[in-house]
């Protein structure tokens, strides 16, 4: 199964509180009550989307939190960039030469076509579509064709 970490999905979560009023320093005791998570976890996220330039900290009595830039400027693909490090579904899709066998390996360029997928539809999600309110719609269920049936 492909999935992002907990504490990737956490950090969007924290990144979509702070994109709610984006201009406003929030303290991470304030963020950890929005999102129903433990102060340690929260700073321990700030600390480390801070560490990647997605937001700024400021010290003080009225020190916290905020974006480093617009929401509509971060993408998914930054945060999961800045939990996971680079987004690869393979070794050698995220960085060349890491593995041994590259030199002959039949499937590499498809898992780099597939790589590139993924890394393009995070990319290009952005914080601000995460916290839009998402339409009601019917979504149409895609029969499942079984092989051999």
């Amino acid at each position: 199964m492909l999935r992002v970490s907990k504490l990737t999905d956490y950090a969007t979560e924290v990144m979509a509180a702070l994109a709610a009023v984006p201009a406003r320093v929030h303290s991470a005791q304030e963020l950890a009550e929005r999102v129903r998570l433990e102060l340690p976890t929260v700073s321990k996220l700030l600390k480390q989307l801070a560490s990647a330039g997605l937001i700024e900290s400021f010290r003080g009595v009225n020190g916290g939190y905020r974006l480093a830039r617009e929401p509509a400027r971060i993408s998914i693909a930054d945060i999961v960039i800045a939990m996971e490090g680079p987004i690869g579904m393979t070794e050698c899709s995220a960085q060349a030469g890491s593995c041994d066998h590259e030199s002959h390996c039949g499937v590499r360029v498809n898992w780099q076509r597939i790589n590139q997928a993924i890394a393009g539809a995070l990319a290009g999600v952005s914080l601000a579509d995460m916290i839009k309110p998402s339409p009601r719609r019917r979504t149409a269920s895609i029969p499942l064709r079984v092989v051999g049936a």
